[in-house]
């Protein structure tokens, strides 16, 4: 299945300053995570059938209502998100779609594959053996992940699960297309593990509060992105503390 890639400059903090879109298929094709208006989507549009996207961050659902209004294509959302998918996109939505549902193309079938973690209802588009997977993945660098939206314990579940499947490429929102899925999947479970010693480390070490831990977790500047790595400080804490690691009510960490 042809998969055509339009990275769009749109505000969002990933370094590139561009989320992609994706077109899948040629005729009655789904289009995934328009994020503006762009005249190349628009050339895209006459054999457009379907709108989807990976999930509700802002950076990439902000043409999505301009869209599903130019065309008669299908408006796709995760089932049980609706309410969600109307708020961050103003669109309403036709169908819903689950773990293993087909959307279908005239160049084949596309499946969704929850990938939870960067977002609740975050989800990957599979086809062939291609995935279009949003923020899953990074060729470079890491995804955030941070409460409420996020989950750390979802999320390198995901990364694991992408492993299994074993696709020959990934197409990612951010960053060139990824040819090596495996190793960047295992690159990005790595850091998040290496993250997460740190921060038990931290807490054993006697620090507290969300601060003390995140000062304590990383050694490198965070001008720019503290909010960012506080949050993945929070959602490190979540998941020691759901496994039993230590306890943590919020506001301090202890060991267990």
């Amino acid at each position: 299945m042809h998969i055509e890639r339009i990275p769009v400059d749109v505000p969002t903090r990933a370094p590139t300053g561009r989320t992609a879109a994706y077109v899948l298929g040629d005729d009655d094709a789904l289009l995934v995570d328009p994020p503006a208006l762009d005249e190349r989507i628009e050339a895209e549009l006459d054999h457009v059938g379907h709108i989807a996207v990976t999930h509700h961050h802002p950076d990439h659902v902000g043409a999505v209502a301009d869209y599903a209004a130019a065309t008669d294509a299908t408006v796709w959302c995760r089932y049980g998100r609706e309410d969600a998918f109307v708020d961050a996109t103003d669109a309403e939505p036709d169908r819903t779609f689950r773990e293993g549902t087909r959307i279908e193309t005239g160049s084949g079938s596309v499946v969704v594959r929850e990938t939870p973690g960067h977002a609740r209802e975050h989800v990957a588009f599979e086809a062939a053996d291609a995935l279009v997977a949003g923020d899953l993945a990074v060729a470079a660098g890491s995804v955030a992940v941070g409460p409420p939206d996020g989950d750390m314990r979802a999320y390198v579940t995901s990364l694991r699960r992408v492993i299994g499947m074993a696709p020959d490429r990934i197409y990612p929102g951010h960053g060139p297309v990824i040819d090596d899925p495996r190793a960047t999947c295992e690159r990005l479970i790595t850091h998040r593990l290496d993250r997460e010693r740190r921060v038990l480390d931290a807490v054993s070490a006697g620090n507290e509060t969300l601060a003390e831990i995140l000062d304590a977790a990383y050694e490198k500047d965070l001008s720019g992105v503290r909010d960012l790595a506080t949050a993945t400080v929070r959602a490190h804490l979540e998941k020691l503390a759901h496994e039993g690691r230590i306890d943590w009510d919020g506001d301090r960490a202890v060991p267990a």
